[in-house]
């Protein structure tokens, strides 16, 4: 993925952010989300994209392979509610409904392997699309870009669908709410207006919001969400685990998009889900075994030295990355550690961050392209705990 790919992933997010203030004339018409051909994901639907092979290569330390099977539990007793984030690349500036190789490949990455702990609905919005947003970083301007209605819609779509989840879908099941980058914007969105402080906010086992920096207040646990505090125990619901992610040896650069929240006061949220109660953990990642999020072209890592390299698609790297919630230099973020053994069979290091036409890292990124992959074993452990936690105080 190139620089601008990634800034317009991130840029999405701060869009579907601004969008909340907007009040224009609705210019699109409501989709219909009882069609279930709008939902890229809906557990038990023919087609459903989340319904796929997420076998994984596990990678120890000493060069020695195992396969891991996965297997998704359609009678999970709660649900994911999830919005992707910037992957369009529909011409204009507002995304179709239609179901590209971008919507696929980033549910593969993000959110499929969570269906063993929940019943999945991933819905479609018409997004603001990376085709707009690389226009706008090149000093260009793709027609219909700076109508706000355009920068409203997606928020709309997204409200219709889990208004329309909630009313047909729901029935008083438990629920997470999942996002990444421009997901996460229009989900901080949602829950601000529609479950904060709400009486549906009983539902809510979680938010899991990832690639962005959600302001909380300094020394309290809740910020811009006035009664939904950051997670500390995975015995914890009606919380919020969100972050974004940079590499011990490169540390987010003065004009970062992630990890400063928007005023002196407040700080973003870093929670690890490897150790909620603070402090490191290691990361179960499953990092993906092709290029992450756009099919852009990726450098190739040997897993192991010496020999083929594996062809399921997922890899994971037992004991190779450890991950703390740090603050430094006005910055919270999850700080990620690579326990490379020099010499060693294994990979020394992992893919992740945005490399310009240079070749030159762009540090103010971070390791935003593999954000959800870093720690999705740990979520996914997370959510099932706190399933768990929600059902007991249910009975």
């Amino acid at each position: 993925m190139t620089r601008k790919m990634l800034g317009a992933l991130a840029l999405g997010a701060t869009i579907a952010m601004a969008g909340a203030g907007a009040h224009a004339q609705a210019t699109y018409p409501k989709n219909d989300y009882a069609n279930k051909a709008n939902w890229l994901c809906w557990t038990g639907k023919p087609g459903d994209a989340c319904a796929i092979d997420l076998t994984t290569t596990v990678v120890k330390a000493d060069g020695s392979e195992s396969v891991e099977k996965f297997k998704a539990d359609p009678k999970a007793p709660i649900d994911c509610f999830y919005v992707y984030p910037t992957v369009s690349n529909d011409p204009g500036a507002v995304s179709t409904m239609n179901i590209g190789p971008e919507e696929l490949n980033v549910v593969k990455a993000q959110l499929a392997r969570f269906g063993s702990k929940c019943r999945i609905y991933a819905p479609m919005y018409r997004q603001f699309t990376l085709t707009a947003l690389r226009a706008g970083i090149a000093g260009q301007v793709v027609p219909g870009a700076r109508d706000p209605a355009s920068r409203q819609v997606g928020y709309n779509d997204v409200l219709d669908a889990w208004n329309y989840y909630l009313e047909h879908e729901n029935h008083g099941r438990g629920v997470v709410l999942i996002g990444h980058s421009q997901g996460s914007g229009v989900l901080t969105q949602l829950i601000s207006k529609e479950i904060d402080g709400k009486p549906v906010q009983a539902k809510l086992v979680s938010a899991l919001l990832m690639g962005t920096r959600l302001p909380i207040d300094k020394g309290k646990e809740t910020g811009l969400f006035k009664t939904i505090p950051q997670c500390k125990s995975p015995s914890q619901t009606g919380c919020v685990i969100a972050y974004s992610s940079f590499r011990d040896t490169i540390p987010p650069p003065a004009n970062s998009r992630f990890g400063k929240a928007p005023n002196d006061d407040q700080v973003a949220a870093c929670e690890n889900a490897a150790a909620l109660g603070g402090g490191k953990g290691e990361l179960h990642a499953y990092l993906s075994n092709s290029p992450p999020i756009s099919g852009a072209a990726m450098p190739k890592t040997v897993w192991v030295k010496g020999k083929p390299n594996p062809t399921t698609p997922f890899i994971s790297v037992p004991g190779l990355l450890t991950g703390e919630c740090v603050n430094k230099n006005g910055f919270s973020y999850l700080e990620v550690h690579i326990n490379a053994v020099p010499g060693g069979p294994r990979t020394e290091t992992i893919e992740g961050d945005v490399v310009g036409a240079n070749g030159k890292i762009s540090e103010d990124w971070g390791l935003h392209l593999i954000d959800a992959n870093l720690m999705m074993g740990n979520l996914v452990e997370v959510v099932g705990q706190e399933s768990k936690a929600w059902l007991a105080k249910k009975k």
